[in-house]
């Protein structure tokens, strides 16, 4: 009376590389978290459940993903972390023309083989499962807002000399210039007074409005299951307009941050991200006009020369035309910001002439490299960015050109 069952047990090869992809099943193979959870949750648990699928092999499931790209980004957020004493790390590698995600890691991570792993806290997905004021990241954002709006130009220029009082709260400059900044000053140097006064130029209800349009005040739907909800201020006051202005007071995710900033150089199509392959084609009839092809050669110029002569030159990689913009964001602790406690994060994208790719770094609580060098995001979170793209962009097939980028793309005025 003794029989013997035959039963199939998950086996993931590449372990940790791509778990927060992937996800993982329980016992009976059912999926619970990551790609493995929608694959069942769409179509492959309905046949098992009708006693389809149960005894013969079925044809597997392609992800857009580039696994060689996977490995480098892990890879080069594990050395990071290593580096600045950081506790954790988030690496997101987009597609601009197609919204494929051709990378997503997120330290510590686990290993699907190991499910406890998974119910580990610190193991959390924090690129589409987590939400953090991402800082001067969204000045981007801001700046992109108010020259879309035609409220504010490129030559414009507004008085960064006082700090500005609102509501019994004083915004300041990190590294104030004192001055009249331009437009692009505003921007390369990341200029919290400017942006604020960019914002106030163009008003609050545009404000709302376009991080809506860009998708930054509702929760992104992706095929992953873990997706939170961004975190708006209790009222959206004047206050509250200033400090998102350059990336305060309102958290999102990630995989957001990419997202919205694939709309602003890709000439202006915002495409929801997708784990799955996705043509051009499909992208085409997706995609949604968000903002001007105009302002989005703009911010593309904004981009290359913020790491020509701004905070990133660290993430330059001779031949890619590299642009982008860090962000520098104190933690909270107790209701309170604190100064020794940071997120930063390098918001890029390459080559800038015609982006293929962004590709968004964030570092958590990260430590100087050596006494006497500061903690900035232009200090750890640019040289990920570099070293990602200088390993990653030949596997992905984007060829060097050298002689070229050295100056900003042309633009006119």
């Amino acid at each position: 009376g003794v029989g013997f069952l035959s039963e199939s047990q998950r086996f993931y090869p590449g372990g940790p590389t791509a778990g927060h992809i992937v996800g993982s099943v329980n016992v009976d193979n059912a999926g619970l978290t990551g790609i493995e959870k929608y694959i069942d949750g769409e179509w492959l648990g309905d046949l098992q459940d009708l006693g389809f699928a149960s005894d013969r092999s079925m044809e597997p499931v392609q992800v857009a993903m580039d696994l060689r790209v996977q490995h480098v980004v892990r890879d080069e957020l594990m050395k990071a972390m290593d580096r600045y004493k950081a506790i954790a790390a988030v690496g997101i590698v987009l597609d601009v023309k197609t919204g494929e995600v051709v990378a997503m890691s997120s330290l510590p991570d686990y290993d699907p083989n190991d499910r406890a792993q998974a119910l580990e806290k610190d193991r959390l997905n924090r690129a589409t499962g987590g939400v953090f004021e991402m800082g001067s990241v969204f000045k981007t954002f801001t700046t992109a807002m108010a020259l879309d709006s035609g409220k504010v130009g490129i030559n414009d220029s507004f008085d960064a000399t006082r700090p500005i009082r609102a509501a019994g709260r004083t915004i300041s400059d990190f590294h104030g210039k004192n001055r009249i900044l331009s437009v692009p000053e505003i921007f390369i140097y990341s200029s919290n007074i400017g942006t604020a006064k960019m914002m106030l130029a163009t008003g609050i209800d545009k404000q709302q409005e376009f991080l809506g349009r860009l998708g930054l005040t509702t929760r992104l739907h992706t095929e992953l299951p873990e997706n939170a909800r961004p975190l708006l201020p209790p009222k959206w006051n004047e206050l509250a307009a200033m400090t998102i202005s350059f990336g305060h007071g309102i958290s999102v995710t990630p995989m957001q941050t990419a997202v919205a900033a694939a709309a602003l150089v890709n000439g202006g199509t915002l495409l929801q991200p997708t784990f799955l392959p996705r043509s051009q084609q499909e992208a085409k009839e997706l995609g949604k006009q968000v903002l001007s092809p105009e302002t989005s050669r703009i911010m593309r110029y904004l981009f290359r020369l913020n790491v020509l002569r701004g905070s990133g030159r660290r993430s330059d990689v001779p031949g890619y035309t590299v642009g982008g913009k860090t962000g520098t964001a104190e933690k909270i602790e107790n209701g309170r910001y604190v100064s020794d406690k940071r997120r930063n994060s390098f918001l890029s994208a390459f080559p800038m002439d015609d982006p293929r790719y962004v590709v968004l770094t964030v570092i958590d609580e990260p430590k100087p490299e050596r006494s006497g060098v500061g903690a900035t995001a232009g200090m750890n979170a640019a040289p990920m960015v570099g070293a990602i793209i200088r390993r990653a962009a030949p596997m992905l097939g984007v060829m060097p050109r050298f002689g070229e980028g050295e100056e900003p793309i042309e633009i006119s005025y």
